[in-house]
Formats: structure tokens, sequence, C-alpha cells
């Protein structure tokens, strides 16, 4: 007998439906056609051990199992539960007609548990949009499914539950979950705060006008100045996620399988800090079976690269294209995927190997020559491509005993979102560009203006700094978010000048 049930593969961020089409007739042997890979053909052993301890068994006739579209690659062992319920019933073991009403996936253990899996909401938006009635998943993975409205979600815990569900003799419990009231439930939930730093006024002003503006920045100073403890601050002062960047980073999440039991949404922005080993894949996406990278789960949120100089080369150099596209493009031989890649790049690092370099207490050890070497690791490219440079001094003792509070970051929050909705305002007819940072040299021209004062600033701070030509554009897109911060119309010279403070590695005497 022939039977169709219903499974989905998750390609990049999309899912497609896959119909598994199962043919139980005479004879012997088994075959699974429809280019599955090891761990789909290592199906048969689980769903036979795992029908055994469920009441039922494998047929012992021939089965033919054929996975289509045929020319698409099915990976993973997220099939056993679609091709356990086929088998079952066109064996004539069981008898439903619900087949063809619901999405079916889960991963068989050999006692017939149901386990998780990847990509549980691309599953179930794609289920809503071809008309299936409902979701039929691992109880670890509905409340994530189950933020799709109109898609019934049934989460299960073993093959028996999904077995009498299809024949009728046992209902399921629905996973409902209001989309609107978890987001909001969770929207502010954080456990840093900026008030929680001492001191440091100038690094969190530099951060403000970076969140302010969507800027890249790099913080330069010695261990145990505050740069990560800032850092990792930074998403606390940025706008909240909407709804619509909340589903969409949720939906990368969950294909990389970093949701976690029982979650839903993810509802705070994301903070991914990789060691500085991280390989170029393990960065930026791909591998045999592609995953996302570093940078993609870091979409909507911030990629903190703590001692930026240690990062490989290679590494650091395949970020170009994300930083300056907001995407990954991975390419295989026979297909290619694309991954989201909107991030904050934050970078911090020691101004020397031994770290002391310009230290106003500490003296530096390094042999001549060897600062710029240190320096030098990172390319012009990619400092083009960050905006804001700050450095971090020591906080002084005196400043680490005072008990007067700081700012909160909900303060400087409401500020940042200000700033934003002007951009916003200003660039609502402009495709893809969102904030300042997002502005194309042809933008800066005509959204930049300075009066004759302010160009004659520029020109002398270039002179006397030494600044270099690409210090230029990002020092007017620094004071334009400066000036939003302000509520500016124009570009004022002060905007100009706190702009200028912010180009410390692009002065010919930083090292020397």
């Amino acid at each position: 007998m022939l039977v169709k049930s219903y499974g989905s593969a998750v390609y990049g961020v999309n899912a497609t439906t896959i119909t598994v089409e199962i043919d139980v007739s005479a004879g012997f042997k088994y075959f699974h056609v429809g280019l599955p890979d090891n761990a789909v053909k290592e199906s048969q052993q689980r769903v036979t051990s795992a029908l055994k301890h469920v009441g039922y068994k494998m047929p012992g006739k021939r089965i033919v199992i054929n996975m289509a579209p045929a020319d698409i690659r099915k990976e993973g062992s997220s099939y056993d539960l679609t091709i356990a319920v086929g088998i079952l019933a066109g064996s004539e073991q069981i008898f439903t007609e619900k087949l063809a009403d619901y999405i079916i996936m889960g991963e068989l253990s050999l006692d017939g548990m149901v386990q998780p899996i990847k990509g549980a909401l691309p599953i179930a938006i794609q289920a809503k949009k071809e008309g299936f009635k409902g979701f039929i998943l691992p109880q670890q993975n509905a409340r994530e499914a189950a933020i799709v409205s109109d898609l019934e979600v049934y989460g299960v815990n073993n093959l028996s539950e999904v077995i009498d569900f299809l024949i009728g003799e046992k209902t399921l419990e629905r996973t409902t979950v209001n989309t609107r009231e978890e987001f909001f439930a969770k929207l502010n939930e954080t456990e840093f705060d900026f008030c929680d730093v001492k001191g440091q006024e100038n690094i969190k002003r530099a951060l403000e006008i970076a969140a302010a503006g969507g800027h890249n920045a790099i913080l330069v100073g010695p261990p145990g100045a505050g740069k990560t403890m800032l850092a990792k601050r930074l998403p606390t002062i940025l706008p909240p996620l909407t709804i619509h960047e909340s589903l969409e980073t949720t939906k990368i999440h969950s294909v990389a399988g970093k949701m976690g039991k029982n979650n839903s949404l993810i509802t705070v922005r994301p903070f991914r800090s990789p060691h500085h080993t991280i390989s170029d894949v393990a960065l930026v996406g791909g591998g045999g079976i592609p995953q996302p990278g570093e940078i993609s789960l870091a979409h909507n949120g911030v990629l903190f690269l703590d001692e930026l100089p240690e990062f490989k080369r290679t590494v650091l150099e395949v970020m170009r294209q994300p930083l300056e596209e907001k995407r990954i493009m991975v390419s295989r031989a026979k297909f290619s995927v694309e991954y989201p890649a909107s991030f904050m790049l934050i970078a911090a690092m020691n101004p020397c190997p031994c770290g002391y370099y310009n230290h106003p207490e500490k003296e530096c050890v390094c042999a001549p020559g060897v600062v710029q070497r240190y320096l030098n690791k990172i390319s012009g490219p990619l400092l083009d491509r960050i905006d804001i440079h700050v450095e971090v001094t020591p906080v002084a003792f005196g400043e680490l005993t005072k008990e007067r509070i700081s700012e909160k970051s909900a303060t400087v929050r409401e500020r940042v979102m200000k700033a934003r909705e002007m951009q916003e305002k200003r660039f609502a007819e402009v495709e893809n560009v969102h904030c300042n940072a997002q502005m194309t040299a042809k933008k800066i021209q005509a959204i930049c203006k300075i009066d004759d004062a302010g160009r004659q600033l520029l020109k002398t701070a270039m002179e006397r700094l030494g600044l270099s030509a690409r210090a230029y554009d990002s020092i007017l897109k620094v004071s334009r978010t400066i000036a939003d911060l302000d509520g500016a119309e124009e570009i004022q010279n002060q905007h100009l000048a706190e702009a200028i403070q912010y180009r410390s590695l692009d002065r010919d005497s930083w090292a020397g």
C-alpha cells in the first residue's frame, strides 16, 4: 500500500516541505531513495527498534521510501517520526486519514521516545503557508513552533502518543503561545546595566553614540580597564527588538539549534562573544551541513570580538562582506544558502602585546617596532568599517569607591531611541538604510553637510593628527549621529570636534 506523510527540510533560514512516499508491497528489502544522507538512512534501525518497543513491528515486506523532491539533499535524523508513521499506515497496522493534514517531525530513540529537532520555527511558518492543519513535533520544540498563529501545534514525548492521536484513540493537548504577550513580557529582561560600571563616562558616551547610529566600535586599553564589561552592556541601550526582528532572530537560532528547551521567542538583542581561536566557518557559517555562524547568531544584536589582534587574519578578513552587505552567502558545489548578518561589531584589544603601552602608571616592556607590528595585524579594510575608536584608560581608585549611582541603561536607551527615530524618518525612502552607519558615500555628501568653519576644523584635524583619508567619511557619519542625539538639524562644530576624538587608530602618533 502506498501512503504519503509530510516532513520538512531547512535550507538557510527557510523550510521546504518534503513528501515522504512509502510503498509497502510483497517482497523483501528496504530501499531509501530521494538523496537521503547517512543519518536519514540509519533511520531504519531506529524506527525498527522504536516500533518494537511500542507494540508494533517493522513489516517483513518490500519497503520503498522516496523523499520528494528527490533532487534536494535530506539531512539529519528529524524524519524518523515521519517515516515510522508512514510505514505503519503503509503496512496497514494503523488506519488514519490525518497524515495529509500534518507535518510530522522528530528523532526517535530506540525505546520510542521523541528527541528534539532543529528549525522548528521556519518549519511551522512554511506549514502554515502551505495550508497544513497542524504540526506534530517533540515537546521540547512545541513552544517555539506555537508562536505561529492559526497552526495547531502538538508536542509529543513518544511514538505511542502520535499513533494514538492519528488513529483517534486519544487527543493531544495543543500548545498555544500568545506571541505578543510573550514578546512584551520579556522585552526588557537583562542581567546587565550601565549603572554597574564605575567611572568611564567617556567610554559610555562613545558607546551611546555607537548605539544611536549603529556604528561599529573598537575599544583600545590595558587589561582590566573594563572593555569587556562595557561591551556586554551595549545591548541594554540599543532600541528594543521589534516583533519582526524578534521572529527573524528566533528563526536563525532555531535553525542552529540554540533555542534551548521550551523556549519560544528571543526578545532581547543577541550578544555573541566568540573566542579568538574560532575558525572561519564557525564565524561566518557553513560546514558540510551548512549552519549559521556567529555573525548570523548576532543578527539584530552585537558581535563582540575580544583581543582582536589575536584572531587569525583570515577569520577577520571574511567579515568584510557581511559588514558591508549585512548578509552572508555560503556557497557549495550543488547549492547556496543565505544567512542574514546585520550586527554591530564591537572589538576590544590591548594597545600592545604586554598591554601597557600609553598606560599612565605602568611601563610598556615591548621592544621597538613591536607595537606597530601588533596593530598591523588588523587590516586597513577592516578598520575602514569601524567608525569609532576609543582609548579606554584604567579606572581610578576614587571612582571605584564612589557610592554615586551611574546613569541607568533605560535612561540612555531613551536618548538612543529618539536619535534612531530621526534616522528612520530621514531614510524612510532609502532602501536598506536604517541608520547613519549604513550611509553610502553619496548619501554622506547629501546629508552630512558642514559649513566653512566645520570644513576648516576637519582640515586642520586631518593635517595635525595625521588622520587617514578613510577617517573622513567616518567622522562625518559619527558627527551626524552626535547631532541627532542633540536633536540638531545641522552638524555643528562641537559635533565634529567630538567625532574627531574617536579616530585614535588613524593617528600617525598612535604607535610612536
